[in-house]
């Protein structure tokens, strides 16, 4: 039989069930408790009222929020890209063509050196909170090295992305129909049975919109679902892609029109928000309270890749949010929780509840509003992963 244990004194417990406590999209229990058995929640209320248990953790007055969940990274690659970080903040502007860097250094990588990279951000995610997280293959751009990459993305996490299309491979430079055509055919059959979702870079120097499409309408028929890299660099059709395709979610959504907030307020597709792009590429910041204003869904992620956002740190993503975004601390935690559970289709991850995953981050503060409030500050003291102390 598992185990039962109840985690007591918290001062603020985030549930994202609005049922509950302040009943306000987070939920918020104050003086809370949360009991856990085998790897679910099985209940969550006032200190007080708190069952029996095999164990108890005492929290010290300290807050407990869902694990973070990160619906967009990039940690399957070799090298890193520290010379034209350094270049840019000297004055050079970000484009899409830096991936080729990546893709040479990734093809010349061993499965084994892959493997350690993605297991040593994978830690290093864990220990700033996040235990829930996507990644995406992308860097190599061939069939078998994106096969390959996505095997080892499939031995740590369920969330595995199949981008293929994430620019047109070096070598089909001037023939990208071809390249579209590798990707839906070849590529994809033999990257499918790896992956749970397919995802297309759509902007200017990658794919347009008849090419996204294609390729996502390809995917889809191969039983994945489509996600997509939209309006980052410029305003274009992945927003509105995204809506028509169903994806679950369209990812940076920097440049917006009137008609593509409206697209994604009416309808299933989340926004997720990077702002870790926007901080290391100084480029505009995507307008959170735009979006939240006209009631679509909003998800904030990391986009942790080695060209334009090397963070695994959600809690600075938060921070960015809060400051540059136009979000409150309220907001921006629930979109790194509850939105990136949205944006990955789940409902078993991202919240508190009876049925959902004991994922617990526990931070050294009496709230979640100091993940904003004391940005940079390493303030996860504990975390709990399928009902497992991990940190």
């Amino acid at each position: 039989m598992s185990s039962s244990t109840v985690i007591t004194n918290i001062a603020a417990l985030v549930t994202n069930d609005p049922s509950l406590g302040d009943h306000s999209p987070l939920g918020l229990v104050r003086d809370a408790a949360v009991a856990v058995e085998g790897d679910r929640v099985v209940w969550t209320g006032e200190s007080s009222k708190a069952p029996a248990t095999d164990n108890r953790v005492d929290a010290g007055g300290r807050a407990v929020l869902p694990g973070f969940v990160d619906s967009h990274s990039h940690l399957l690659f070799g090298g890193d890209r520290t010379e034209e970080f350094n270049a840019r903040m000297s004055g050079r502007p970000y484009s899409a063509g830096g991936i080729r860097t990546t893709v040479a250094a990734t093809r010349a990588a061993s499965d084994a050196e892959l493997e350690a990279g993605l297991v040593r951000y994978l830690a290093e995610a864990l220990r700033q909170g996040t235990t829930t997280f996507e990644t995406k293959s992308g860097y190599g751009l061939t069939t078998a090295d994106e096969s390959r990459a996505l095997r080892v993305a499939a031995l740590h996490t369920d969330e595995v992305t199949f981008l293929g299309a994430h620019i047109v491979a070096p070598e089909l430079a001037d023939d990208p129909a071809a390249y579209v055509g590798l990707v839906t055919g070849e590529m994809l059959d033999a990257c499918a049975p790896h992956a749970r979702w397919i995802d297309v870079f759509c902007e200017q120097g990658a794919f347009d919109g008849d090419q996204a499409r294609a390729i996502l309408t390809a995917g889809k028929a191969k039983g994945l679902h489509p996600r997509i890299h939209a309006n980052q660099l410029s305003q274009g059709p992945g927003v509105r892609l995204a809506v028509e395709v169903d994806a679950a979610s369209a990812d940076h959504c920097t440049h917006l029109t009137d008609a593509d907030v409206d697209a994604l307020a009416n309808s299933r597709t989340v926004a997720t928000l990077l702002p870790g792009a926007e901080f290391s590429t100084r480029a505009p910041w995507p307008d959170a309270r735009r979006l939240l204003d006209a009631g679509a869904t909003v998800a904030l992620s990391t986009d942790c890749n080695p060209g334009s956002s090397f963070t695994s740190s959600v809690p600075f993503c938060i921070a960015l949010a809060v400051r540059d975004m136009g979000m409150t601390p309220d907001e921006a935690v629930w979109s790194a929780t509850a939105g990136g559970a949205a944006a990955l289709r789940r409902d078993d991850v991202g919240r508190l509840t009876p049925g959902a995953y004991a994922d617990l981050t526990l931070l050294d503060a009496p709230s979640h509003v100091h993940l904003a409030y004391r940005p940079g500050v390493p303030l996860v003291a504990g975390v709990w992963r399928r009902g497992v102390r991990v940190h």
